[in-house]
């Protein structure tokens, strides 16, 4: 395993409650190095942090342990499925709907 996934693994299956859950793909290009990562739905608030500070800091970190190793690396972090857009977009009615509902 290479050491910037390593390094990943270690921070963010500290962070999390379900540390199973946690999975992380590293894909090489002309760009550099992208280090996808899945966690459970309930844990990305944890992983993106108020504001998106913690994600920030991870994000910076990464770059860190890229520079020592002489490549630029990038982390994208999926939003898991049943998350809360989805929720909020699946809960929203049409107009109609909403007025048919309440049998004016």
């Amino acid at each position: 395993m290479e050491k910037d996934v390593q390094f990943l693994d270690f921070i963010i299956k500290t962070l999390v409650e379900h540390p199973e859950d946690v999975k992380i793909v590293r894909t090489v290009d002309e760009m550099g190095v992208l280090m996808t990562l899945d966690v459970h739905k309930d844990d990305m608030g944890k992983i993106i942090g108020r504001e998106g500070n913690t994600a920030k800091a991870i994000r910076t970190l990464l770059r860190v342990v890229g520079m020592k190793n002489n490549a630029r690396v990038n982390l994208k972090i999926n939003e898991p499925a049943g998350s809360i857009n989805e929720v909020r977009t699946s809960a929203t009615k049409s107009l109609d709907d909403a007025m048919s509902d309440l049998k004016l």
